[in-house]
Protein backbone atom coordinates (compact mmCIF):
# COMPACT_ATOMS: atom_id res chain seq x y z
CA UNK A 1 0.00 0.00 0.00
CA UNK A 2 1.20 3.29 -0.94
CA UNK A 3 1.74 5.36 2.04
CA UNK A 4 2.30 8.74 -0.06
CA UNK A 5 0.65 11.76 1.59
CA UNK A 6 -2.04 13.31 -1.05
CA UNK A 7 -3.94 16.56 -0.21
CA UNK A 8 -6.89 17.13 -2.88
CA UNK A 9 -7.32 20.98 -2.78
CA UNK A 10 -10.96 21.45 -4.47
CA UNK A 11 -14.29 23.28 -3.65
CA UNK A 12 -16.34 21.16 -6.47
CA UNK A 13 -17.39 17.96 -4.48
CA UNK A 14 -17.75 15.77 -7.25
CA UNK A 15 -14.24 16.58 -8.76
CA UNK A 16 -12.79 15.70 -4.89
CA UNK A 17 -14.71 12.24 -5.39
CA UNK A 18 -13.64 11.20 -8.41
CA UNK A 19 -10.40 12.22 -7.55
CA UNK A 20 -10.46 9.40 -4.44
CA UNK A 21 -12.21 7.04 -5.84
CA UNK A 22 -9.38 6.66 -8.61
CA UNK A 23 -6.61 7.27 -6.37
CA UNK A 24 -7.44 4.59 -3.91
CA UNK A 25 -8.14 2.10 -6.97
CA UNK A 26 -4.23 2.93 -7.74
CA UNK A 27 -2.98 2.01 -4.19
CA UNK A 28 -2.96 5.58 -2.83
CA UNK A 29 -4.72 5.35 0.53
CA UNK A 30 -3.01 8.49 2.66
CA UNK A 31 -5.71 10.76 1.07
CA UNK A 32 -6.83 13.88 2.23
CA UNK A 33 -9.32 16.89 1.26
CA UNK A 34 -9.85 20.64 1.77
CA UNK A 35 -12.33 22.87 -0.01
CA UNK A 36 -10.79 26.51 1.11
CA UNK A 37 -7.39 27.73 1.67
CA UNK A 38 -7.86 27.53 4.89
CA UNK A 39 -8.76 23.96 5.34
CA UNK A 40 -5.84 23.17 3.00
CA UNK A 41 -3.53 25.12 5.19
CA UNK A 42 -4.29 23.78 8.24
CA UNK A 43 -4.47 19.71 7.11
CA UNK A 44 -1.12 20.47 6.19
CA UNK A 45 0.04 21.66 8.90
CA UNK A 46 -1.68 18.71 10.69
CA UNK A 47 -0.65 15.92 8.82
CA UNK A 48 2.10 16.99 6.17
CA UNK A 49 1.91 16.04 2.20
CA UNK A 50 3.85 14.79 -0.30
CA UNK A 51 1.16 15.87 -3.33
CA UNK A 52 -0.64 18.57 -3.23
CA UNK A 53 -3.53 18.52 -5.66
CA UNK A 54 -4.54 22.41 -6.21
CA UNK A 55 -7.44 24.35 -7.39
CA UNK A 56 -6.34 27.94 -8.53
CA UNK A 57 -10.11 28.73 -7.47
CA UNK A 58 -11.08 28.76 -4.38
CA UNK A 59 -13.79 29.88 -2.63
CA UNK A 60 -11.70 32.02 -0.02
CA UNK A 61 -8.83 32.73 -1.96
CA UNK A 62 -6.77 31.82 -5.02
CA UNK A 63 -4.57 28.87 -5.57
CA UNK A 64 -1.56 30.71 -6.11
CA UNK A 65 -1.65 32.53 -3.64
CA UNK A 66 -1.92 29.31 -1.19
CA UNK A 67 0.98 27.54 -3.17
CA UNK A 68 3.43 30.09 -1.77
CA UNK A 69 1.93 29.22 2.01
CA UNK A 70 1.89 25.72 1.38
CA UNK A 71 5.65 26.22 0.63
CA UNK A 72 5.88 27.49 3.85
CA UNK A 73 4.73 24.73 5.50
CA UNK A 74 6.98 21.98 3.35
CA UNK A 75 8.20 20.74 -0.08
CA UNK A 76 5.61 18.76 -1.10
CA UNK A 77 4.96 18.56 -5.36
CA UNK A 78 2.18 20.66 -6.21
CA UNK A 79 0.34 20.22 -9.41
CA UNK A 80 -2.37 22.84 -10.49
CA UNK A 81 -5.93 21.54 -11.75
CA UNK A 82 -7.13 24.51 -13.42
CA UNK A 83 -9.69 26.07 -16.10
CA UNK A 84 -7.23 29.04 -16.68
CA UNK A 85 -5.25 28.52 -19.70
CA UNK A 86 -3.24 31.24 -20.26
CA UNK A 87 0.55 31.94 -20.67
CA UNK A 88 -0.30 34.04 -17.93
CA UNK A 89 -1.86 32.12 -15.84
CA UNK A 90 1.06 29.03 -16.32
CA UNK A 91 3.91 31.64 -15.30
CA UNK A 92 2.05 33.32 -12.30
CA UNK A 93 1.22 28.93 -11.39
CA UNK A 94 5.31 28.47 -11.54
CA UNK A 95 6.59 31.08 -10.81
CA UNK A 96 4.62 30.91 -6.59
CA UNK A 97 6.15 27.77 -6.75
CA UNK A 98 3.57 25.04 -8.51
CA UNK A 99 5.87 22.12 -10.15
CA UNK A 100 2.90 20.87 -13.48
CA UNK A 101 -0.58 21.65 -13.91
CA UNK A 102 -3.40 20.19 -15.75
CA UNK A 103 -6.30 21.51 -17.13
CA UNK A 104 -10.29 20.82 -16.55
CA UNK A 105 -11.87 18.88 -17.47
CA UNK A 106 -9.17 16.49 -16.77
CA UNK A 107 -8.79 12.38 -17.24
CA UNK A 108 -8.44 11.20 -12.93
CA UNK A 109 -6.27 8.14 -14.68
CA UNK A 110 -4.12 11.15 -15.52
CA UNK A 111 -3.56 12.90 -12.41
CA UNK A 112 -2.66 9.33 -10.72
CA UNK A 113 -0.18 8.68 -13.87
CA UNK A 114 1.55 12.06 -13.13
CA UNK A 115 1.59 11.30 -9.66
CA UNK A 116 2.96 7.85 -10.04
CA UNK A 117 6.03 9.19 -12.32
CA UNK A 118 6.64 12.06 -9.44
CA UNK A 119 7.21 9.40 -7.01
CA UNK A 120 9.22 7.22 -9.07
CA UNK A 121 11.56 10.13 -9.41
CA UNK A 122 11.82 10.74 -6.14
CA UNK A 123 12.48 6.86 -5.42
CA UNK A 124 15.58 7.18 -7.76
CA UNK A 125 17.01 10.51 -6.96
CA UNK A 126 16.63 8.85 -3.28
CA UNK A 127 18.49 5.69 -3.99
CA UNK A 128 21.91 5.63 -2.43
CA UNK A 129 25.02 6.12 -4.54
CA UNK A 130 27.43 3.15 -5.00
CA UNK A 131 30.19 3.31 -2.15
CA UNK A 132 32.68 2.98 -5.28
CA UNK A 133 31.40 5.68 -7.56
CA UNK A 134 33.15 8.97 -7.19
CA UNK A 135 31.84 12.16 -6.01
CA UNK A 136 33.77 13.71 -9.62
CA UNK A 137 31.23 11.74 -10.97
CA UNK A 138 28.57 13.56 -10.01
CA UNK A 139 29.40 17.28 -9.92
CA UNK A 140 28.61 19.18 -13.42
CA UNK A 141 30.94 22.12 -14.15
CA UNK A 142 29.68 24.48 -17.00
CA UNK A 143 31.09 28.17 -16.93
CA UNK A 144 30.00 30.13 -13.94
CA UNK A 145 27.91 27.21 -12.26
CA UNK A 146 28.36 24.10 -11.04
CA UNK A 147 25.95 21.26 -10.49
CA UNK A 148 26.54 19.02 -7.65
CA UNK A 149 24.38 16.02 -7.79
CA UNK A 150 25.18 13.85 -4.80
CA UNK A 151 24.39 17.44 -2.59
CA UNK A 152 21.46 18.61 -4.51
CA UNK A 153 23.14 22.00 -5.16
CA UNK A 154 23.33 24.16 -7.88
CA UNK A 155 25.89 26.86 -7.39
CA UNK A 156 26.49 30.30 -9.77
CA UNK A 157 29.77 31.96 -9.16
CA UNK A 158 30.89 30.16 -6.08
CA UNK A 159 27.61 30.86 -4.37
CA UNK A 160 24.60 28.24 -3.39
CA UNK A 161 21.58 29.24 -5.44
CA UNK A 162 18.33 27.71 -4.22
CA UNK A 163 16.74 25.15 -6.81
CA UNK A 164 13.11 23.76 -6.64
CA UNK A 165 13.56 19.80 -7.51
CA UNK A 166 12.04 20.06 -10.65
CA UNK A 167 14.23 22.66 -12.26
CA UNK A 168 16.81 20.94 -10.53
CA UNK A 169 16.48 17.74 -12.27
CA UNK A 170 15.70 19.63 -15.41
CA UNK A 171 19.21 21.03 -15.40
CA UNK A 172 20.67 17.91 -14.26
CA UNK A 173 19.43 15.99 -17.33
CA UNK A 174 21.03 18.60 -19.81
CA UNK A 175 24.40 18.38 -17.66
CA UNK A 176 24.58 14.92 -18.34
CA UNK A 177 23.68 15.35 -21.91
CA UNK A 178 25.95 18.60 -23.15
CA UNK A 179 25.30 19.93 -26.88
CA UNK A 180 22.42 17.24 -27.93
CA UNK A 181 19.40 19.27 -28.73
CA UNK A 182 15.90 17.62 -27.24
CA UNK A 183 12.89 18.63 -27.79
CA UNK A 184 10.23 19.93 -25.24
CA UNK A 185 8.29 16.80 -25.72
CA UNK A 186 12.12 14.71 -25.16
CA UNK A 187 12.64 16.69 -22.48
CA UNK A 188 9.07 16.44 -20.88
CA UNK A 189 9.36 12.63 -21.03
CA UNK A 190 13.01 12.42 -19.65
CA UNK A 191 12.05 14.51 -16.43
CA UNK A 192 8.48 14.24 -15.67
CA UNK A 193 8.79 10.81 -17.06
CA UNK A 194 5.42 10.77 -18.39
CA UNK A 195 5.03 10.43 -22.26
CA UNK A 196 2.89 12.12 -24.30
CA UNK A 197 0.63 13.99 -20.58
CA UNK A 198 3.14 17.10 -20.54
CA UNK A 199 2.36 20.78 -22.29
CA UNK A 200 4.74 22.98 -23.60
CA UNK A 201 4.32 25.98 -21.22
CA UNK A 202 5.76 23.30 -18.41
CA UNK A 203 9.04 23.06 -19.72
CA UNK A 204 9.28 26.72 -21.19
CA UNK A 205 8.80 27.78 -17.73
CA UNK A 206 11.14 25.48 -16.36
CA UNK A 207 13.47 26.53 -19.04
CA UNK A 208 13.44 30.02 -17.76
CA UNK A 209 13.55 29.45 -14.16
CA UNK A 210 16.92 27.63 -14.95
CA UNK A 211 18.44 30.72 -16.91
CA UNK A 212 16.89 33.16 -13.97
CA UNK A 213 19.64 31.21 -12.03
CA UNK A 214 22.71 30.42 -14.48
CA UNK A 215 22.85 33.29 -16.85
CA UNK A 216 23.99 36.57 -16.68
CA UNK A 217 21.08 37.55 -18.98
CA UNK A 218 18.04 35.36 -18.83
CA UNK A 219 16.85 37.10 -22.14
CA UNK A 220 20.37 36.33 -23.91
CA UNK A 221 21.72 32.86 -22.88
CA UNK A 222 25.09 31.80 -23.53
CA UNK A 223 25.07 28.42 -21.33
CA UNK A 224 21.29 26.90 -22.48
CA UNK A 225 20.31 27.75 -25.72
CA UNK A 226 17.19 27.50 -27.74
CA UNK A 227 17.71 25.96 -30.82
CA UNK A 228 14.67 27.47 -33.48
CA UNK A 229 12.47 24.77 -34.63
CA UNK A 230 14.52 22.08 -32.79
CA UNK A 231 13.97 22.48 -29.06
CA UNK A 232 16.80 23.61 -26.65
CA UNK A 233 20.76 22.47 -25.83
CA UNK A 234 23.19 22.90 -23.08
CA UNK A 235 26.38 24.26 -24.72
CA UNK A 236 29.72 22.39 -23.45
CA UNK A 237 31.53 26.18 -23.21
CA UNK A 238 29.37 29.22 -22.85
CA UNK A 239 28.84 31.18 -26.33
CA UNK A 240 29.69 34.76 -26.43
CA UNK A 241 27.02 37.48 -27.09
Amino acid sequence: MNMNKIVIVDDEPSIVKMLQLVLQKEGFHQLYTAGTCQEALDTIARNGADIVLLDVMLPDGSGFELCSQIRQLGNPHILFLTAKVSDLDVLTGFAMGGDDYITKPFNPLEIAARIKARLRRIDEIGKPVARNNTVAQTVYSYGRFQLNEAAGELLVDGAVVTCPAQVFQLLLYFCKNPGIVFSKAQLYEAVWSIDGLGDDNTVMVHIRRIRERIEHDPSLPTHLLTVRGLGYKLAKEPINV
